[in-house]
């Protein structure tokens, strides 16, 4: 998390992001913030902290291209998924489709095969899983990154995503 957030907005942009993502936390005015994004040009989205609550998304949700919630507390990689989550991620999703907006809900932290296929299921569209295909090391599998990617693929077949 950066703060002050809206200092920074402009750099992202001339840099060529095409979504710009801050905490509620990070920002003393959201909604200012959110324009700034969006009139830089870019896409803007929220984050969510694990316990952080959603209660911005009443006001905040319409002017989204991304929800994304941290899984994890951030500050390392590796992390264990913190299941509760997923009761946030269902009622984001429900937030979403009620509205009928257009915007991503995405997750990042502790995402791997064991569990992406319940994450999609709680209504997640975009997943972040860095350690889990990232940190595997098994030299004898040359193509370790596309095995990894193919679990994933295939347990969010499962889910029919």
């Amino acid at each position: 998390m950066v703060k002050p957030v809206d200092r920074i907005i402009p750099d992202f942009a001339k840099a060529g992001a095409t979504y710009i993502t801050f905490h509620p936390e990070a920002s003393e005015h959201i909604d200012r913030t959110i324009g700034l994004i969006k009139e830089s040009g870019c896409k803007a989205g929220l984050v969510f902290n694990p316990a952080t609550p959603l209660d911005v998304l009443e006001y905040m949700l319409p002017k989204l291209d991304m929800v994304l919630l941290m899984s994890v507390n951030p500050g390392f990689g590796g992390q264990k998924f913190i299941p509760y989550v997923l009761d946030k991620a269902r009622a984001v999703r429900k937030m979403i489709d009620a509205g009928k907006y257009n915007c991503r809900l995405e997750i990042d932290g502790g995402v791997g095969p064991a569990n992406i296929r319940e994450v999609a299921e709680a209504g997640v569209n975009t997943f972040v899983a860095g350690s889990a295909v990232f940190s595997k090391r098994n030299e004898k599998d040359k193509n370790q990154y596309n095995t990894v990617i193919g679990e994933l693929r295939a347990e969010l077949a499962k889910a029919g995503k």
